[in-house]
């Protein structure tokens, strides 16, 4: 009889013990475009611009695999402001920055001067590397190929 009691209670301790990688990560911090833009100025950090649309598949996708992994939610809640821009409900805001496909990235100064945009899907190694070359402004000094090359 002891042990009908026992194996429940293991399963129990087991599940209370579940460790941090069996448990969601940390998701990115989207901001609207209004309430970003004035955060990146008052903070001094870049801001990206995600466009999207929810019937989009590669946003889909780009939500899935881009914006989930750990090193691009670390890289994005860190040193950018990241804002999430749904073109259907807001297409003033993108046709102000020129998007004509989806999924669309801006990545813009502080003050809200554009820096370069990004169409279609990124992977998350290629992503990754793209916010590290905006972050560290290499891209007033050099192309990104120029970047990736020597690195």
């Amino acid at each position: 009889m002891n042990r009908i009691f026992i194996i429940p209670l293991i399963l129990l301790s087991l599940a209370a013990c579940k460790s941090d990688s069996d448990s969601p990560g940390e998701a990115v911090k989207w901001h609207s475009y209004a309430e970003g833009t004035k955060l990146g100025e008052k903070e001094g950090k870049k801001v990206f611009i995600s466009f999207y649309a929810d019937w989009c598949t590669f946003c889909a996708k780009m939500e899935k695999e881009t914006f989930s992994s750990p090193e691009v939610v670390e890289l994005l809640n860190k040193r950018f402001i990241p804002v999430k821009v749904n073109q259907d409900k807001e297409g003033d805001i993108a046709r102000k920055h020129f998007v004509k496909g989806l999924p669309m990235s801006w990545f813009t100064e502080p003050g809200g001067e554009k820096i370069s945009s990004l169409p279609g899907y990124i992977p998350p190694e290629i992503f990754l590397q793209i916010l590290n070359y905006i972050d560290s402004n290499s891209y007033k000094d050099m192309t990104f190929k120029e970047y990736v090359d020597n690195r």
